[in-house]
């Protein structure tokens, strides 16, 4: 392990399989944040979405993608002018990847490219142990997924963020209230309802138990952008709240929690969760 990736992974190492693949997907996430801010990336986007709320905000979850949006609409924005900083970034640190950006589908307002790289040679890098190595399947590829909404809604604020490892960086991100219009978002306005997605739950109740500060303006903006609020007048908290209520009595309780149980470390807390648990944890929203 060279000096540089001492900095960034610290030892003991964790013995599980998931841990260890976890760890290195998130310094692929961390080292990725870093080449884009080396070149000016923050200047025309800000970070947001569950890794942000991790790296950033301390959410006791792990995350897979890297998510972004513009801080004005760009319809001509692609991740080619950051792909050589963030893999320049990455091999300094021992890491070899490739770096590919998706073709956008037709009226998609999302870029994504995926960082990728074989996960057995990067285990190897960060010196895990032969017990996890000599086992590991030798084909199997790590994917970091990175996305930027080119077509922002309006009605956002963001604030920098400092990192402190590997080395000291800023990072433009969405603040708490901003974040949890996102991730409010997210929950009522997904569109494939038949697949729970219960790792925005376990995000909803960690944000109402540690920064339960919600912009409601951004989310109205946000609804209104994706079509799931078209009456003209205001979203008022009285609305959201009956439209969070009627989206809480159709979730499939059981299948959030089986979702998101790979992302977390303690699952007691999942324990707790049923419909009365998410009713009684939007009343303690508070609207800005």
């Amino acid at each position: 392990m060279n000096d540089l990736l001492k900095q960034l992974i610290s030892k003991p190492l964790p013995e599980s399989e998931q841990e260890i693949v976890q760890l290195l997907r998130e310094s692929l996430q961390s080292l990725a944040l870093l080449g884009l801010w080396r070149s000016n990336f923050f200047e025309h986007a800000a970070f947001y979405g569950g890794t942000a709320l991790r790296i950033l905000y301390g959410l006791d979850r792990f995350s897979e993608d890297l998510d972004f949006s513009l801080l004005k609409p760009n319809k001509n924005f692609t991740f080619e002018k950051y792909k050589n900083s963030i893999i320049r970034e990455l091999e300094a640190f021992g890491f070899k990847v490739t770096f590919e950006v998706k073709a956008k589908s037709k009226g998609s307002e999302i870029e994504s490219a995926f960082i990728k790289t074989n996960t057995l040679n990067q285990l190897i890098v960060i010196e895990a142990p032969s017990s996890l190595t000599l086992s590991f399947d030798k084909q199997k590829v790590l994917k970091v997924k990175l996305e930027v909404d080119t077509n922002p809604p309006p009605g956002f604020d963001t604030e920098m963020k400092y990192v402190f490892s590997p080395i000291q960086f800023a990072v433009k991100s969405f603040t708490l209230p901003s974040l949890f219009a996102g991730k409010m978002h997210a929950i009522l306005c997904r569109k494939w309802k038949s697949r729970v997605k219960g790792r925005d739950w376990y995000d909803f109740a960690w944000y109402v138990g540690n920064y339960p500060e919600l912009k409601l303006k951004h989310l109205e903006e946000r609804m209104r952008q994706s079509g799931d609020y078209k009456e003209k007048k205001e979203l008022t908290k009285e609305k959201f709240l009956e439209i969070l209520n009627n989206t809480i009595e159709n979730l499939d309780i059981e299948k959030a929690r089986k979702e998101v149980e790979p992302f977390v470390d303690n699952k007691i807390s999942l324990e707790l969760w049923s419909k009365e648990f998410f009713k009684a944890a939007s009343e303690n929203i508070k609207f800005v």
